[in-house]
């Protein structure tokens, strides 16, 4: 029985040992197993990046889920100001259903909160449609006085998952497509980024999604 329980701790402990540190995240061995709220936010910074620009906020999901929870006003403002939203051109925010401030990485649904500036509106997607409508809507209210005080929300219709895991993946993969379009989108385009996710964000790439995160993160763990 001694020799199980040391077994067990010793595998506990691997389950904690730190594999990367990539800008600001750390990610460990456990982090590998389910696409958690460390791996959104490490490819969340890896995007940052890749699309490196003052314009566009990828806000953790730690930050997202405290602006969703801020139990007053006045944290809020201290812990949103930094963020500077008011200058951003296009943020995106990870939504979780967890609503439990005591529970780390609680929840059991992503979706994805974006906001671009020239036409001054928050778009919901989520891949279980109307799922986390709720959630969603309780960030925007949050933040729409320190982004812009006039600006709509709408849901949009997202591509579906097929299964009840891949939500995360979606909110990648997505985020990915959204980053892509801002950037090289002609300057005049006056379409938001719609036809692009409909068109790319398919249960295939997701799927692909998945080995494509893990090999980003081996090969920076060797380079680190």
């Amino acid at each position: 029985m001694r020799v199980l329980k040391d077994i067990l701790n010793m595998e506990k402990e691997k389950a904690n040992d730190k594999i990367l540190s990539y800008n600001d995240v750390v990610l460990r061995r456990s982090d590998l197993h389910i696409l958690n709220d460390q791996i959104i936010e490490f490819y969340f910074s890896y995007l940052t990046s890749c699309y490196p620009s003052e314009d566009i906020l990828l806000v953790p999901p730690s930050i997202a889920f405290w602006i969703k929870e801020c139990p007053d006003s006045a944290s809020l403002k201290d812990f949103v100001e930094p963020l500077r939203l008011s200058q951003r051109k296009l943020i995106i925010f990870p939504i979780n259903d967890n609503a439990d401030v005591s529970m780390a990485e609680g929840g059991s649904h992503w979706s994805l909160l974006a906001f671009e500036r020239n036409t001054n509106v928050f778009v919901h997607h989520d891949s279980s449609e109307g799922f986390n409508i709720v959630h969603s809507k309780r960030v925007y209210r949050s933040v729409v006085s320190y982004v812009a005080s006039d600006s709509k929300y709408i849901d949009c219709s997202t591509p579906r998952q097929v299964n009840g895991y891949d939500c995360g993946l979606y909110v990648t993969a997505i985020a990915r497509e959204i980053c892509e379009w801002y950037v090289f989108r002609p300057k005049d385009m006056e379409e938001l980024w719609f036809s692009a996710i409909k068109g790319k964000v398919t249960p295939s790439l997701v799927s692909k999604m998945r080995n494509e995160i893990l090999e980003l993160v081996r090969t920076l763990m060797v380079k680190q």
